[in-house]
């Protein structure tokens, strides 16, 4: 009878000792281990916007569609920039002609005998060359400007990647420098991992992480590729006087800050269908490049 209570008491502290030793595993786990489930997959986000003015004649593309770099994305109507375009030739050519004359005139009283020609009057015609010669060249740039806008009436895609947001229709007026859609780089995926500040000792620059996303499949491998410098301090401002404001008030708990890691996303293709915002769960393996 004695033996079968001392048995339960050692069964009972073998599970005690158990689940003291697997208690402090989880708690060296979660507060030493570099990992975080707090990892969001992020892309470099393009705000398309139009160079010049006017009215959305056609719009090529679909939303959430994938365009390559340089496919049309919507024009805007090219009558104005043409007729603007032909105005500036035909100033550049009446500028070609009087430089032209100017040049010659110049020249042909430069070899007239003094008796004939005054300096002064060399003196002024070499002027007016120069001015002609000017003129053209500003003629010309208003040329190549007024080209420039007609070739921006189609808008681009500036890289290979997907369009987001898209709320452009034709008939609408567009607005030099006002985005009309957004264009995710396909190839600018990567990960931000938010690390608690006492796991920062654990993380290297180059050291390896494999990247579970929350949407399943297989894990993705990368490398940590650079570790915030700076965080804002919520309890800290500048008061009326441009006097620092520090808010008096302190827990007992403290919660450690949330540091912003960037993670490289080493394997990434086309089978991997990665959403901006995503969540993930980011495992950093120390010592390993």
């Amino acid at each position: 009878m004695r033996t079968s209570a001392y048995l339960r008491y050692i069964i009972t502290g073998v599970f005690l000792l158990l689940a003291i030793l697997f208690g402090k595993y989880l708690w060296d786990d979660n507060m030493y281990s570099p990992w975080t489930r707090d990892g969001r997959v992020k892309a470099d986000i393009l705000h398309i916007a139009p160079d010049v003015s006017g009215i959305v004649t056609n719009v090529a593309v679909r939303d959430n569609q994938f365009v390559h770099k340089g496919d049309i994305l919507f024009s805007i109507d090219k009558s104005r920039y043409a007729h603007v375009l032909t105005q500036a030739e035909a100033t550049l050519a009446a500028q070609q002609a009087e430089k032209g004359m100017r040049s010659k005139e110049a020249a042909r009283r430069s070899t007239l005998d003094a008796s004939i020609v005054t300096s002064e009057n060399r003196e002024a015609a070499a002027s007016l060359s120069s001015i002609a010669g000017a003129k053209y060249q500003a003629a010309a740039a208003a040329r190549d400007t007024a080209q420039l806008n007609l070739e921006r009436t189609d808008v681009r895609a500036p890289v290979d990647g997907y369009v987001t947001n898209l709320h452009v229709y034709a008939g609408d007026f567009a607005t030099a420098g006002v985005p009309q859609l957004a264009v995710i780089d396909s190839n600018s995926y990567y990960v931000s991992g938010y690390f608690e500040e006492t796991k920062l000792p654990y993380l290297k620059v180059n050291d390896k992480v494999e990247i579970r996303l929350m949407s399943g499949g297989p894990a993705l491998q990368g490398h940590i590729e650079s570790i915030s410098r700076g965080i804002t301090d919520r309890d800290a401002s500048t008061g009326r006087e441009l006097l620092a404001d520090i808010n008096p008030t302190f827990n007992w708990v403290r919660l450690a800050q949330r540091v912003p890691v960037r993670i490289h996303i080493d394997d990434l293709d086309k089978n991997h269908q990665l959403v901006a915002g995503m969540t993930c769960t980011v495992i950093v393996q120390p010592g390993k490049k």
